[in-house]
C-alpha cells in the first residue's frame, strides 16, 4: 500500500469524524484499507519501521505530525507494550490485539500534545487490558460449562509459541496461572506496580480508584500470589524435591524413574474430564500408575510447580490458562498417591500460589553427585 493510499485512508477517516454521517460500506472499505496497511507492521520486529512506508511523509495523524515518524516511535515502544499486555492478559492473541489497538488510538490522537509517549501508551494499553479482563468472565463461564475436549482445545488455541516460551521463561507459568485468578483491577494494579514499578498515583486513574485504594488492590494481589505453605520449610523442600522429580520423569518418559518415585501401593485418582471416555477414575499399583502417568507426559510440557492448597503440587496451563491441577501425598521420598483435578468447579475452589525459590539445605550426599570437601553436598532445587 503506497503513501497516496494511506493519505486517502486518513482523509476518509477525517471526513467521517467531521461529517459524523457516512455510508456504512465506505467505513468498512476504509477500515479494510487501514488493516492492509497495518499487516506488514504486525510482522516487523520491535523498533523497525514498516517496509515501504518511507514515502508516507506528510501524512498527519489527528494534527499530531508525520505518521511515519509516529510509527517509528511506536515501534520503539512495541516490545515493552507487548510485555505489559502479556503479563496482564497472558500469552494470547488478546495481548497482541491490545497493542495494535493502542497504535490505532495513537494514530487518531493529537500526538503532538503527548508529552510522554511511553507513559501515554502504557496507560492506554493498561486500560484496554482492564476492559478485556472484565469481559472474560462471561466467556469463562461458557468455557467452564463446555465439555472437556472443548476446554482443552480452547486452552491450546491462540498465542504465539515463541513469545509464549519467552514469557514463561521470564515470568513463570505458575505466576501466570495465579494472575489469571485475580480480579481485573487487582491484576492490573499488581502488574503495573510490582512488575513495572509504576507509582500508585499513576495507577489510580487507570483502575478508577484513589492511590490508597490502588495500593490496597496491589497488596491483596501480592498476598494471593505469594501464598503460604502449610508445612514447615524442611517438609516443603522434601515435597518439592519429589514432585519435581516426578515432573522430570514424566516429561522424559522415564518409566524406571517413575517406578522409583511411586510407592508400591500408590493410588492415582482423576476427574472424568482429565481422562479419555470410559477410562478408570482410579488406578492402583506402581506399574499401572506409572504407565498412566506417561500418558500425562504429553501435557507435562505445560506443567509447573505451584502451591496447591498450601502443599507442593503441579498446575498444567497451556498459554497460562489453568487446565489441570495435580495434588500429591508424599511419604518419605515416595509418592503414596496423587489426584488429577480437571473439574472446573473444583479448580476454582483451589487455593493456588507461586512456589517460592527453593532453599539451599544441608542434605545427605545424593548418589552420583560430588561431595563438597568440607561436608555433605549442597544443592538447590530450581523451580
Amino acid at each position: 500500500m503506497g503513501a497516496t493510499d494511506v493519505v486517502d485512508v486518513v482523509d476518509m477517516v477525517d471526513m467521517v469524524d467531521a461529517m459524523d454521517v457516512v455510508d456504512a460500506m465506505d467505513v468498512v472499505d476504509a477500515m479494510d484499507a487501514m488493516d492492509e496497511y497495518e499487516k506488514p507492521r504486525r510482522q516487523q520486529p520491535a523498533g523497525r519501521p514498516v517496509p515501504g512506508s518511507g514515502s508516507a511523509a506528510g501524512v498527519r495523524s489527528g494534527g499530531g505530525g508525520d505518521i511515519e515518524e509516529l510509527a517509528v516511535r511506536f515501534e520503539a515502544e512495541r516490545g515493552a507494550l507487548r510485555a505489559l499486555a502479556q503479563r496482564m492478559l497472558g500469552p494470547t492473541g488478546e495481548a497482541q490485539d491490545a497493542v495494535q489497538e493502542a497504535w490505532l488510538r495513537l494514530s487518531r490522537a493529537d500526538a503532538g500534545e503527548v508529552a510522554n509517549l511511553a507513559a501515554w501508551l502504557r496507560t492506554v494499553v493498561s486500560r484496554i487490558c482492564l476492559d478485556l479482563l472484565r469481559s472474560r468472565a462471561a466467556r469463562r463461564e461458557e468455557l467452564d460449562s463446555a465439555p472437556a475436549p472443548d476446554r482443552v482445545a480452547e486452552a491450546a488455541d491462540g498465542g504465539d509459541p515463541e513469545h509464549e516460551a519467552l514469557l514463561i521463561d521470564e515470568v513463570g507459568r505458575a505466576l501466570l496461572v495465579v494472575l489469571d485468578r485475580l480480579a481485573p483491577a487487582e491484576r492490573v494494579a499488581f502488574v503495573l506496580h510490582d512488575l513495572f514499578a509504576v507509582p500508585f498515583d499513576r495507577i489510580a486513574p487507570i483502575v478508577e480508584r484513589t492511590p490508597v485504594a490502588a495500593k490496597k488492590l496491589a497488596s491483596r494481589a501480592r498476598h494471593r500470589v505469594q501464598g503460604a505453605p502449610l508445612a514447615p520449610p524442611a517438609e516443603v523442600a522434601r515435597q518439592r524435591r519429589v514432585v519435581e522429580a516426578f515432573l522430570t520423569a514424566s516429561r522424559g518418559g522415564d518409566l524406571a524413574a517413575l517406578l522409583d518415585l511411586l510407592a508400591p501401593d500408590v493410588v492415582r485418582r482423576a476427574d472424568p474430564a482429565a481422562l479419555p471416555s470410559g477410562a478408570a477414575l482410579e488406578t492402583r499399583g506402581a506399574l499401572a500408575v506409572a504407565q498412566g502417568t506417561l500418558v500425562f507426559g504429553r501435557r507435562s510440557r505445560f506443567a509447573a510447580l505451584a502451591l496447591v492448597d498450601g502443599a507442593v503440587g503441579l498446575v498444567v496451563a497451556p498459554h497460562g490458562r489453568l487446565l489441570l491441577a495435580l495434588t500429591f501425598t508424599v511419604e518419605g521420598e515416595r509418592i503414596a498417591g496423587y489426584q488429577v483435578i480437571a473439574d472446573p468447579v473444583r479448580l476454582r475452589r483451589l487455593d493456588l500460589a507461586v512456589l517460592g525459590e527453593a532453599p539451599v539445605l544441608d542434605e545427605a550426599p545424593v548418589p552420583g553427585e560430588p561431595t563438597a570437601p568440607g561436608g555433605p553436598a549442597r544443592r538447590t532445587t530450581a523451580s
